[in-house]
């Protein structure tokens, strides 16, 4: 990745800066339509998420399995789908990867570049819009696009971050502000996409811009005032444990981002979150194990302190991100009853640790793997011959952006199967010198997308048992599979793909029950589910961008006139 690239990513990002989508946003929020009034998300709502019709926050409740306990729709009537109502196109060349959310019939959605809007759920009625005021300096060191991944939902409050490192609670009824705040010593670089996760009173959230040396930080804010309650940094110094395993001074541009929404225990009153990439991405210019990056931390949510970590990829040259959801599920392996978080991880490997404790349970490749060369004692072993070095150049799998991407999956705890988006594709690597500048790429290194000579085919839609750690069956497509997933107890399961088609499939078999119609562009986001007034619908954002245009090279070029824009489709039951 040379500087020059992410130089065109800032002009193409500053292209229209100032634009109006299709229906008009506006920087007030319009008057909305007749609707019930707001049902306020109290705490015992989001610790009950799972059994809600609605869907509270991204990934569904706090266990993050994407897994929705309707069944309305089921094995039997999937083929009969209809569209339930879409959304006007929304004229933002940009990735829209949110989840939509969902309380009682007001559903909350947020586009690429940072807007919000609230629409009917069942008539698809635009209910006000709030246009989020992004200053130019935002999009100058942006790593992959301006996506904005999604809402939480507290009391009366729409709560969400933004690119310029901001984060912003709206009234849920109106759209109107209620605070705004920036994160303190945000620093260059800095961005914030993931979706908020509330807990216990609390907005817990984490920071982009590893690719630009940004320091990485989780924190918490108070739900009412936005006021910070606490900081963990993800790179400790070097009087904090774990900070040894830096060079010194190493710790204060060495990446570390947690990018990615985290889950939550409320049994043992414990976060989990995962950590992404070290920076500079050429390994050999910090040597060690550079903790936390490419780890999943286990924090108190009170006070932010560390309770334990599991690292994914020490040391990592790869840029091996371990910000993947970590998901919150029971399972039974070789005889032992667990109670585990698994992570597929962007290194390949399919890993299951004890979410009480952090011991590893085990860890299976889920694809073609050079670079991992397997586990010893619970530790991740990688190749010294494939890591990348000043003037050297390597060729491993899987590429950077991993056997798979950020792209949630989705598990059904009845069956102890997970659902995984997968990408099949390897790289080159050379490692380049360079020197940190607040503002400019942080890398080290070049690289190319090359195809994998083990498999033909760039994408696939896979179901694991976790149990096992085995393929139960796949589904793979010629072109990249870009989006996340959703499991229903009816027995469904539910992804998009890039010729913007979404998919039913038989949870059990991977039967494909349905397909809907193209919808005019690809499909990036993960579907979500709800139900209101005993109806069951299916909604999920059609859009192209993010990563796979602007890094896949060669490979992403028979997509390059998928048409972009950005539009929500939602399904139910023809009548």
């Amino acid at each position: 990745m040379s500087v020059s690239k992410y130089s065109r990513l800032a002009q193409r990002l500053l292209t229209g800066v100032s634009f109006t989508l299709a229906a008009g946003l506006l920087a007030a929020p319009m008057a909305r339509a007749d609707q019930a009034a707001y049902q306020p998300v109290t705490s015992d709502m989001l610790a009950n998420a799972a059994s809600n019709d609605g869907w509270l926050m991204f990934n569904h409740d706090y266990t993050g399995q994407n897994f929705s306990q309707l069944k309305q729709i089921d094995t039997k009537n999937a083929g009969k789908l209809t569209e339930a109502w879409t959304s006007d196109k929304i004229d933002i060349p940009d990735a829209f990867e949110g989840s939509p959310v969902i309380n009682g019939d007001y559903m909350f959605v947020t586009t690429a570049k940072d807007h919000v809007i609230a629409y009917n759920a069942t008539t698809g009625q635009k209910l006000w819009e709030y246009d989020y005021q992004l200053p130019t300096a935002a999009f100058k060191t942006l790593c992959c696009d301006t996506n904005n991944r999604g809402v939480a939902l507290s009391g009366d409050m729409v709560i969400f971050g933004t690119l310029d490192n901001h984060v912003v609670a709206l009234d849920a009824a109106t759209g109107a502000v209620k605070w705004n705040v920036t994160l303190k010593e945000p620093g260059t670089g800095y961005s914030i996409t993931e979706a908020p996760l509330i807990v216990n009173g609390k907005v817990i959230i984490g920071t982009g811009g590893g690719e630009y040396g940004a320091r990485g930080r989780i924190v918490a804010l108070d739900v009412n005032t936005g006021n910070e309650l606490w900081k963990f940094y993800t790179t400790p110094s070097e009087d904090e444990p774990g900070g040894k395993t830096w060079p010194a001074g190493a710790y204060k541009t060495g990446g570390g981002s947690p990018w990615m929404t985290g889950t939550y225990d409320p049994s043992t009153d414990t976060l989990f979150w995962g950590v992404g990439n070290p920076g500079p991405w050429l390994a050999t210019m910090r040597p060690g194990d550079n903790l936390y990056t490419d780890s999943l931390v286990a924090l108190d949510p009170n006070t932010g302190k560390l309770k334990w970590y599991y690292q994914f990829t020490p040391n990592d040259t790869w840029d091996y991100d371990g910000v993947n959801t970590p998901v919150l599920t029971d399972l039974t392996y070789k005889g032992k009853q667990y109670q585990a978080v698994i992570q597929p991880n962007r290194n390949g490997y399919l890993y299951a640790l004890d979410r009480t404790t952090g011991k590893f349970i085990y860890a299976v490749p889920f694809v073609h793997d050079t670079s991992v060369t397997g586990i010893k004692n619970g530790v991740t072993q990688t190749s010294q011959a494939l890591r990348p070095a000043l003037g050297k150049t390597i060729t491993t799998c899987p590429s950077f952006l991993g056997g798979k991407n950020w792209w949630p999956i989705a598990v059904d705890p009845m069956n102890h199967t997970a659902y995984i988006t997968t990408l099949h594709a390897c790289m080159s690597m050379t490692g380049v010198p360079v020197t940190y500048a607040a503002g400019l790429p942080f890398l080290g290194e070049t690289f190319k997308m090359l195809p994998d000579p083990k498999d033909p085919n760039l994408g696939s839609f896979q179901a694991i048992n976790l149990n096992t750690g085995r393929q139960m069956w796949q589904h793979e497509t010629k072109q990249v599979w870009d989006a996340g997933a959703l499991s229903t107890a009816g027995g469904v399961v539910f992804s998009g793909t890039v010729d913007g088609k979404l998919h039913a499939f038989d949870a059990k078999t991977g039967k494909d029950l349905w397909t809907s119609p193209a919808m005019g562009t690809a499909i990036l986001a993960d579907p979500v589910a709800y139900s209101v007034n005993g109806t069951e619908y299916v909604a999920v954002w059609a859009s192209y961008g993010g990563v796979w245009p602007l890094w896949g090279g060669a490979l992403a070029e028979p997509l390059k006139n998928t048409p972009r824009f950005g539009q929500l489709h939602v399904y139910k039951i023809g009548s």
